[in-house]
């Protein structure tokens, strides 16, 4: 296995685990604050990535197919959390699960309803496409590497706007006593909506970040829900940091465990079993991960300990 290919799925991990993080920090505020379980998390992925190519398609601007995904995402957020969410606060948790997975159900027709079934495609703008030559002689796609960028800022942004703002005071506040902050005048039901549509532009950004490396799809947004839980359960709920260390363990594990388990196996066995017990269990790597973690921290890497 040579070195650059090495670096290369290095690159590609620390992409996954970026894009993860901007799911799993929207996800993790929304639980974190308003103590919500929404699985529809993934339908505002999925609703910001439509935006996005319907956008794009109509005036070929990226830029402004970026600003439709933030937009689209973040209003359908608003709106889901002033005619359902708000009604969910005091309920069971089972009864937000059935509720948000109804929601599921709602966007994913609606979606089809409006654009069809078949998926749509993003074109990576022509400033963006093509390799990059990095220290070492690694080639790697400019857009690629523009996604790590993207992610890195919103989360210097996060980290800011949680520490260093009033709005982030009343995040903090909100989710150790929310009665308290309601009685010294603060109107909690404005801050559970902005922080819902925060984090439904996270997640719909993201959703026309990846749409331009692969195609935009009714459902396209469950698989990344899945591994958002994960990285949420590793990092710990609440934290921003959690959410982005977790995000970029969980990228690493999953790219380097596809590239290396194969490897190893075909050490001791045939070529095409080798890559086949390999495969299967790369994609076990995260779970055992998170299993690890909850064994020697239970709230996670950067939770609250109970």
């Amino acid at each position: 296995m040579s070195t650059l290919l090495l670096a290369e799925q290095v690159l590609n991990g620390l992409q996954l685990g970026i894009m993860l993080f901007l799911m799993a920090a929207g996800l993790t505020l929304v639980f974190g604050v308003m103590g919500l379980i929404n699985l529809a998390h993934g339908s505002l992925y999925m609703i910001g990535a439509f935006a996005a190519a319907a956008v794009a398609g109509a005036t070929g601007s990226f830029l402004l197919a970026l600003m439709a995904a933030l937009a689209a995402a973040a209003a359908a957020g608003a709106l889901v959390e002033m005619l359902v969410i708000r009604r969910l606060y005091d309920r069971d948790h089972l009864d937000q699960v059935l509720a948000t997975f109804a929601l599921i159900l709602i966007f994913s027709e609606g979606t089809r309803w409006v654009f069809g079934s078949f998926p749509l495609y993003l074109n990576i703008p022509d400033y963006l496409a093509g390799p990059i030559t990095l220290p070492g002689g690694i080639q790697y796609p400019l857009y690629r590497l523009t996604l790590i960028g993207i992610g890195l800022v919103i989360a210097l942004g996060l980290f800011l706007l949680i520490s260093r703002t009033r709005l982030g005071i009343q995040i903090r506040a909100g989710e150790n006593d929310r009665e308290m902050i309601a009685a010294l005048g603060v109107d909690i039901s404005k801050l559970y909506t902005i922080v819902f549509a925060l984090g439904a532009a996270l997640a719909g950004l993201a959703g026309a970040l990846v749409g331009a490396i692969q195609s935009v799809q009714v459902g396209m947004g469950e698989p990344v829900l899945i591994l958002a839980f994960v990285v949420i359960v590793i990092g710990g709920i609440g934290s921003i940091k959690g959410a982005l260390v977790g995000a970029i363990l969980v990228g690493l594990t999953d790219t380097l465990g596809g590239l290396l388990l194969p490897a190893l196996f075909a050490q001791f066995m045939e070529a095409s079993a080798a890559q086949g017990m390999g495969s299967a269990l790369a994609s076990m790597l995260i779970y055992i991960l998170m299993a690890v973690v909850l064994v020697v921290r239970p709230t996670g890497l950067y939770g609250a300990r109970a």
